[in-house]
């Protein structure tokens, strides 16, 4: 497995985790009937932090659908070098943050850690095209 791919891997994990938090705060508000319910005007609203949380999850998992095909992409190719591989992890890294401080309510640092998360991916789309 290369670089690349292990990076796309722990951000396919990371992603694929980043509900639990929510859906736990959930069961606590709403108990597990009403977690279990379907969605309706009249349900306890959640946390405002798991709220949050939730669309830095959505925000993941439309940001996952532009990295992955990068990185395999740059796998097809056969084209890793140290910044492609520096690029994925830094993504990773970036999207653990978003989530955090999207949770905690730092819009400033969301914003931030959004716009390194897209840095890395330009990285990704540049190595892209010097392949060809």
């Amino acid at each position: 497995m290369s670089k690349e791919l292990f990076w796309l891997t722990m951000t396919c994990i990371l992603t694929g985790l980043l509900w639990v938090p929510y859906m736990l705060d959930r069961m606590k508000v709403r108990g597990f009937m009403g977690t279990m319910a379907n969605p309706s005007p009249k349900d306890t609203p959640q946390s405002p932090w798991a709220q949050r949380l939730y669309f830095a999850h959505t925000n993941a998992v439309d940001n996952l659908v532009v990295f992955a095909p990068l990185v395999l992409i740059l796998d097809t190719l056969g084209r890793s070098t140290s910044a492609t591989v520096i690029a994925c992890a830094v993504y990773f890294w970036a999207r653990l943050a978003h989530a955090i401080v999207y949770a905690f309510g730092l819009p400033i640092f969301r914003t931030l850690a959004f716009l390194v998360g897209f840095a890395a991916q330009a990285v990704l789309v540049v190595a892209i095209f010097r392949a060809g």
